[in-house]
């Protein structure tokens, strides 16, 4: 993990105005939406890292912390793919193209991809929880030679839960094997059914010990995808999981995102599992 990156440099509650460019429906309730800052200097300073988050602020409705799901290295356009699920989103989804809104950011830590080099890397998520693999996986394509084996496996309750699949063919030319699978099946599906976990117990690992795993979805998931990899031979050292929760102000003041010894929003979201495991699957933290 590196330090956050942020175009508010020494200023983190400094909010600049953006302005949605386009929305791309993707599943039900869930879109991605492109943002542009309105401030030229501040588009030209921005940057973020793979697993970074930003601050997306309604005024009279309030703030949310969204994973960016944009390309790593896109200029002028930020996108994040976003589920309608509270008073901001809900507002959010009101706007449409054009309108105005605040985002703070990039926040937290990020995607340990450097340290991927010359491994085989296997991305797991659980339905939404993709978005904030969808930068990695953009990243690994662009530096293809730089890795081994490259595995998504993507897990949805359903095969409209499925993000980005228009995408698919495109990951898979470029090297990133792509595996689906649902838990619930449909008239028209042929695919795998049952969990991402699955996909992992059956795909074979060359060498487990030089492959990373980073995984990001509902907390069970991760907690039984992270106890695959480690029976199926990684080091626990190699497996990294995206905490998303809670989080409010972004800089560890408000404590909300609190998880043990842990601010999400500072130590996290991307966490070395590690190091988090201890208190990820206690009740109540």
């Amino acid at each position: 993990m590196t330090a956050p990156l942020s175009p508010t440099v020494g200023n983190p509650w400094l909010c600049h105005t953006v302005r949605i460019a386009a929305i791309t429906p993707e599943i039900s309730g869930v879109a991605t939406y492109d943002f542009e800052f309105t401030d030229p200097d501040a588009a030209n300073r921005y940057q973020f890292r793979p697993g970074q988050f930003n601050m997306l602020y309604l005024p009279g409705v309030g703030e949310a912390a969204i994973s960016l799901s944009a390309h790593p290295a896109a200029r002028r356009r930020w996108s994040h793919t976003i589920r309608v699920a509270g008073n901001v989103t809900q507002a959010l989804a009101q706007l449409g193209t054009g309108g105005v809104l605040g985002l703070r950011g990039p926040f937290g830590s990020s995607w340990p991809i450097d340290d991927c080099r010359g491994r085989d890397v296997i991305l797991v998520a659980g339905g939404i929880g993709l978005a904030p693999l969808r930068p990695v996986v953009y990243r690994l394509l662009a530096e293809r030679s730089h890795f081994g084996q490259l595995t998504l496996l993507h897990g949805a309750r359903s095969p409209g839960g499925l993000l980005y699949t228009r995408e698919h063919a495109t990951w898979n030319a470029g090297g990133v094997a792509v595996q689906t699978t649902v838990d619930r099946t449909a008239a028209d599906w042929n695919g795998n059914v049952g969990t991402a976990v699955v996909l992992l117990d059956r795909l074979p690992l060359p060498r487990p010990e030089n492959t990373v795993l980073l995984t990001c979805g509902p907390d069970v998931m991760m907690h039984f995808t992270a106890r695959a990899a480690l029976q199926r031979g990684l080091p626990a050292s190699q497996l990294w999981i995206s905490a998303e929760r809670n989080m409010q102000c972004a800089v560890g003041l408000c404590g909300h995102c609190q998880l043990g010894p842990e601010f999400v929003c500072q130590d996290g979201p991307v966490f070395r599992y590690d190091r988090i495991a201890p208190f990820f699957r206690v009740e109540g933290l």
